[in-house]
């Protein structure tokens, strides 16, 4: 049971284009309740995305520079945009979506599971991902919350799978499962087949976590004979 971005994700996106006017956006971040939104070309092409921080970038550097009514020299002014503030100077300064925008995106697609999309929301520090299709093109977003949608499995679902899942390794096991958490019990031929199915039941998704109780008759692990030993 692997679930896909195709299966939690909003279809219904709120993006605007690129042309779209510093007003415009904002009105839309607050009449969605959303902090941000991908931006898109004519062709709904995916360039980047805009979010409330991108926006605040003016009034932080309006009160940075003009609250005590004193204007920086031109020298001053052109030294921020060239350097490591220079993003937010020139995001200060931005009229339309394309000028404010966070751009490349980062994306990902309906085919990709779920566990890589989070993955990928973690390594950028990121809230949300568009989804795209195989031309680029913008086919929905999605949130950390809809990632959290797979753990809202039915326990008699979960427990349905992971019987599946591990049935070459089953025979003996016992399965049950409370609020996603799953505990594995009985006993196995092999040492091996209990940590095949303990490992194989984590992988599931909607599995919490998995209570490992199973007992084996041999312990094939510690007989595999170890090579190059003196």
């Amino acid at each position: 049971m692997i679930t896909l971005v195709e299966n939690v994700m909003t279809t219904d996106v709120a993006a605007v284009n690129q042309k779209a006017s510093f007003h415009t956006v904002a009105e839309l971040l607050i009449s969605q309740g959303v902090s941000g939104v991908p931006v898109v070309d004519d062709d709904d092409h995916v360039l980047g995305v805009v979010s409330e921080a991108d926006l605040l970038a003016k009034e932080e550097f309006k009160q940075r520079y003009y609250g005590d009514a004193y204007r920086p020299p031109l020298r001053a002014r052109i030294r921020h945009s060239a350097g490591s503030e220079g993003s937010g100077y020139r995001k200060s300064l931005g009229e339309t979506a394309g000028d404010l925008m966070t751009s490349p995106a980062h994306v990902t697609t309906p085919e990709t599971p779920v566990v890589s999309a989070a993955r990928l929301m973690d390594r950028y520090g990121v809230k949300r991902l568009p989804v795209t299709d195989s031309a680029g093109r913008l086919v929905g977003i999605v949130s950390r919350r809809d990632l959290i949608k797979v753990f809202l499995h039915a326990d008699q679902d979960i427990e349905q799978h992971v019987r599946e899942t591990i049935r070459a390794e089953s025979r003996g096991v016992d399965v049950a499962v409370t609020d996603g958490v799953v505990t594995l019990t009985g006993t196995v031929p092999e040492h091996s087949q209990a940590i095949i199915a303990v490992r194989l039941a984590e992988n599931l998704d909607g599995v919490v976590a998995v209570h490992d109780k199973l007992e084996w008759k041999r312990d094939d692990i510690v007989d595999v004979p170890i090579w190059g030993g003196a």
